[in-house]
């Protein structure tokens, strides 16, 4: 990654206070949105960190997952594959396999779903997001994508904030830090 997208990543970014009935700040990753630099370079930069391991697919959970999954997957000449919410209101009129991820930095747990159809044997999958705090969504898509048969490439993200043990375990590679943010 170049040294412009880095300051232009760090500069975009910003911490909201959510209200008093929070108990902590919120990332505000909008500002990467915006900027046309920034959005055309974020998909070769998070593709350059595994282009050796030839992904034919990748896959990214929603919301912001959506936008960066795709721009990814351009960059490396390879699918995407949506991993959706589930939530009450949503039903999917398709097979979808569905796993649940442990508890994330909140204590939320979520169902998360790819269809059937578009994961498979002989997949080798990369998982994309912009950030990983304690990997709770990256390690439930592994095992969603073990379940379809499909190979892990790895995680990649804009920002690994959680310890390096754990970006280790998941074979996640960032192109920032929490640290290298302004706290």
């Amino acid at each position: 990654m170049g040294v412009a997208l880095r300051e232009r990543l760090i500069g975009r970014f910003r911490w909201v206070d959510p209200g008093p009935e929070s108990s902590h700040l919120v990332s505000d990753v909008s500002g990467w949105w915006r900027d046309p630099e920034v959005l055309s370079a974020l998909g070769p930069a998070l593709a350059a960190l595994f282009a050796d391991e030839r992904p034919t697919v990748v896959t990214a959970p929603e919301v912001t997952g959506l936008l960066l999954g795709p721009l990814v997957a351009t960059a490396l000449g390879a699918g995407f594959v949506p991993a959706m919410k589930q939530c009450d209101a949503r039903r999917v009129a398709e097979p979808t396999t569905w796993t649940q991820t442990p508890p994330d930095y909140r204590g939320r747990t979520l169902r998360l779903g790819i269809r059937d159809r578009h994961l498979g044997p002989g997949d080798r999958v990369l998982v994309v997001d912009d950030w990983v705090a304690t990997g709770a969504q990256v390690r439930a898509l592994y095992e969603l994508i073990a379940t379809r048969g499909a190979e892990v490439v790895g995680a990649a993200a804009v920002v690994a904030d959680c310890p390096p043990q754990v970006a280790a375990e998941l074979r996640l590679r960032s192109l920032l830090t929490g640290a290298d943010l302004p706290s």
